[in-house]
């Protein structure tokens, strides 16, 4: 395997990679893979009693402690207001910075939100990602691999017949719910997904024989 063989996971705020593609990535890593973590923004809204200065200190570093504790290869904030990344994605020029760092990384992989997951910023995420990537494509010639998954959608409705990627997450789930527990500003949300994760990865195990899975759908 080459030692620049890189996957990518585009995310809203800065727990998504590890609610969705967690085991994935802490699979990959293991297997010399290097993981490069974006996030769109840094979820002050997500805490409101603390200052934003305070929580974007403490969100960056849950991040990059989450980030080290997978393996990952970095974690890189845009540093976007939630609820105007689609505004702020061009207006900051992060559309061509997300296309620079995919062109200089030549990810062999990339994550990233459901096309039809329930909160509207994932939505808004997957669709700038398909965006960039769609130019991408026709500007440069270049091709890659992109894969969706749920956070907040917990029954799967769009794209039923597209093809799959299924991940054997049997040995690494352990330690994706250990990963959870390194973000601490986000109780609500672990209270509110935790069982979720469970479910998830149980159901896609069963569904295709493994103890427990990860399940993405392959759009690009």
């Amino acid at each position: 395997m080459s030692k620049n063989e890189y996957i990518f996971v585009v995310v809203a705020h800065s727990d998504d990679q590890i609610f969705g593609p967690g085991g994935t990535l802490i699979k990959y890593a293991s297997e010399g893979k290097k993981i490069k973590t974006i996030i769109f923004s840094y979820g002050v809204l997500a805490n409101p009693h603390y200052k934003k200065d305070v929580i974007r200190k403490i969100r960056y570093d849950e991040s990059t402690e989450a980030d080290k504790f997978i393996g990952g290869d970095g974690t890189i904030f845009f540093d976007m207001n939630e609820g105007k990344f689609e505004k702020e994605f061009y207006k900051k020029k992060y559309d061509q910075e997300l296309k620079n760092l995919i062109l200089k990384y030549k990810p062999q992989k990339i994550f990233t939100h459901a096309t039809d997951d329930n909160l509207p910023d994932h939505k808004i995420v997957s669709k700038l990602v398909l965006e960039t990537y769609d130019k991408l494509s026709k500007e440069q010639k270049f091709k890659t691999n992109i894969y969706t998954f749920g956070v907040w959608r917990f029954f799967k409705l769009k794209q039923r017949n597209s093809p799959r990627l299924v991940v054997d997450i049997s040995e690494t789930f352990d330690k994706k719910i250990e990963a959870l527990k390194i973000f601490k500003s986000q109780l609500n949300s672990m209270i509110s997904l935790k069982w979720s994760v469970y479910i998830k990865a149980f159901s896609a195990g069963f569904k295709h024989n493994m103890s427990l899975a990860e399940e993405f759908y392959k759009l690009r």
